[in-house]
């Protein structure tokens, strides 16, 4: 029995019998639950996966990286990864405050897993053949460099020569400033492989991500044939800040979003990331004829019968 005094004793409303230390299997993990930037909203994160990082409460699209959007619009098991062995170079000996181009390409190596910021290869997508080429945003941003638009070029050429169309999903800040040159030739680069494409007859289809600004918007990624984009993804150039501090102009609400876009004509659609699949296998089905599939070193070479008619001009 405690003693009369012992009522009398300020104490703690509740003593954990173990400590913090002791609890380490009962910790909750930190990753459990995400917040949507858009809404508030805390997401349990199993949610969020079965609904493609896309937030169940607003529709926000969260980003992707290279390979889950792989996983997302590719047949399970049918991506075959090409020219994953090229490596960027530091041709400049760039170094800035925070080190040296080299040292950078290392320590977003080791984050991200990727060589760079494109992964190109072949794929289905509803069974129907495709040459794909991703770009991951973790890596620098997804800026264009040489080895970046030397992959993208590679991908083109592949899909020239296996008669597949092409889809290029594009999430980038850019060109590369450590590159310098190296980098701003890639926009001539790859736009020229793009325009041998078209007159080749094979289709280009781009898929513009959240953000898409830069060299890239300003080259290959607005260079198709049908030109889709995500809800609410930002597109353009140059940010609106900087383009309000050069023309002095106030912009109107949802400048470069990708609404604002397609309302005056610069992308073909806004799909909904539950719909890419589908829609981009009735494209696919539309320009083109089914597919024969026909082993090659390992490599499924997938060739279509395209009709004169699939592309919609050169470029």
């Amino acid at each position: 029995m405690p003693a009369m005094r012992d009522f009398f004793q300020r104490r703690g409303k509740f003593r954990p019998e173990q400590t913090d230390e002791e609890r380490t299997d009962l910790q909750i993990p930190e990753d459990l639950w995400i917040k949507c930037p858009r809404c508030g909203e805390l997401i349990y994160s199993r949610e969020l996966e079965r609904s493609n990082q896309v937030c169940p409460k607003c529709t926000y699209h969260f980003r992707l990286r290279a390979r889950e959007r792989i996983a997302q619009l590719s047949d399970p098991g049918s991506f075959v990864e090409l020219h994953a062995a090229i490596r960027p170079q530091d041709p400049l000996d760039f170094a800035d405050g925070a080190g040296s181009y080299d040292q950078k390409l290392e320590q977003t190596h080791s984050k991200t897993g990727e060589p760079e910021a494109l992964v190109v290869g072949a794929a289905t997508i509803d069974g129907l053949p495709a040459t794909l080429a991703v770009s991951d945003f973790e890596f620098l941003g997804a800026s264009m460099g040489s080895v970046y638009g030397e992959k993208l070029v590679r991908a083109v050429e592949w899909a020239a020569d296996h008669r597949t169309p092409l889809l290029t999903v594009s999430s980038s800040g850019g060109a590369r400033m450590h590159e310098g040159l190296f980098s701003l030739m890639q926009m001539a680069k790859t736009v020229a492989a793009l325009a041998r494409l078209g007159r080749a007859g094979v289709p280009h289809f781009a898929l513009l991500a959240d953000p898409c600004y830069g060299g890239v918007t300003a080259s290959y990624a607005t260079v198709a044939d049908v030109v889709l984009a995500e809800p609410g993804a930002l597109i353009g150039f140059a940010g609106p800040r900087v383009i309000e501090q050069i023309t002095r102009q106030k912009l109107p609400d949802g400048f470069q979003t990708a609404e604002f876009l397609l309302a005056h004509g610069m992308i073909d659609m806004i799909v909904p990331r539950a719909e890419l699949t589908a829609t981009l296998a009735t494209l696919v089905r539309h320009y083109s004829r089914l597919p024969q599939l026909v082993p090659q070193d390992g490599v499924p070479e997938i060739r279509l019968t395209l009709p004169e008619a699939a592309v919609v001009g050169d470029d």
